[in-house]
């Protein structure tokens, strides 16, 4: 794979920059940190790949391929050096993010629909329709822990600042946070319906939940709920930016992408062109911008100030395939 420039700060492109080369619905997406070759996209894809993007631009980098099913979660560690992604095929796979090398395969009994690096990056932790929580130590991968007691399947998962802790999120009224050293469950946030959805602000400061029409922000350290609104219409997925008091969300019920102040809950855009619901959103590590991922096949990259302006297809050349 073809490395980014460095970005100093994002461009605030005045419309949406499309970003195509997926085929199918995109469920997943994130923002790495920024590092020395600048920050970076990656996205899963139901087509049965991820891609790696540049982060400011949009521009395609590489496309990771190996898996037979389709992919529901892809992630990066927090240096961009390797990516970890989860699928239908039952397994989850570690990658090189430089080269596209498949380094392991991780081996389940069913789906996988979420995957996540630990902060250090020596574990990762898996869910998905068997409803156990999986960490696997990466120096002995074949010996992962079991976590279980959600009823439905594990949807997300977040890594939190305690590094004894993990947080996990099913179609159930609570959200599990689990302790690593004692494989049990120590405190579950509490929620009036299932949760549809779950994400950790890229300062790592807040959780943010959806559950009916309800958009819930919790403390990562404490666990403590700091805010909760409940919006007009069903939300499905939400990424907050702390330091521009702003939340996006998608919802199955509409195409839309709409943004909120997160002080007081107030519509301040509403964002049109995706052709299908939006799966997936993340702000950039500065929250100028943000992307969603959509049922459509694309992702958009929003300039977080504006809405509604005429969308532009970014320079990156044709996406290519890169085998393992």
């Amino acid at each position: 794979m073809k490395k980014a420039s460095p970005a100093k700060e994002d461009r605030s492109p005045g419309g949406p920059i499309i970003c195509p080369g997926h085929s199918r619905p995109v469920p997943d997406l994130e923002y790495s940190r920024v590092t020395q070759d600048g920050y970076f996209i990656i996205s899963s894809c139901l087509d049965g790949k991820a891609m790696l993007r540049e982060g400011v631009s949009g521009d395609w980098i590489g496309t990771f391929i190996g898996h037979k099913g389709a992919v529901w979660s892809a992630r990066l560690n927090a240096d961009s050096t390797q990516a970890v992604t989860g699928a239908a095929d039952f397994t989850a796979r570690l990658w090189d993010a430089v080269t596209g090398t498949s380094l392991e395969i991780f081996e389940h009994k069913h789906i996988v629909k979420t995957t996540i690096f630990s902060e250090d990056g020596k574990h990762i932790f898996t869910g998905g329709a068997e409803k156990k929580l999986r960490i696997f130590d990466l120096n002995k991968p074949t010996q992962p822990d079991i976590l279980e007691g959600h009823m439905s399947t594990i949807s997300d998962i977040v890594s939190v600042p305690d590094e004894n802790l993990v947080v996990s999120c099913a179609a159930e009224n609570n959200i599990r946070v689990w302790d690593r050293r004692t494989l049990t469950t120590v405190k579950t946030l509490l929620t009036d319906k299932p949760a549809t959805g779950m994400t950790l602000s890229n300062d790592r400061s807040i959780i943010s939940t959806t559950a009916g029409n309800t958009v819930t922000f919790w403390d990562s350290k404490t666990f403590a709920k700091v805010h909760s609104f409940d919006l007009e219409r069903q939300v499905d997925c939400v990424a907050y930016h702390p330091a521009t008091k702003r939340f996006a969300t998608g919802s199955d019920s509409e195409l839309w992408v709409r943004v909120y102040d997160a002080d007081s809950g107030a519509e301040v855009s509403c964002n049109k062109g995706h052709h299908g619901p939006v799966r997936s959103l993340a702000f950039s590590p500065s929250g100028s911008n943000y992307a969603s991922g959509s049922e459509d096949g694309t992702i958009r990259i929003w300039d977080t100030a504006t809405s509604n302006a005429k969308p532009k297809a970014p320079s990156a050349d044709t996406p290519a395939e890169v085998a393992e």
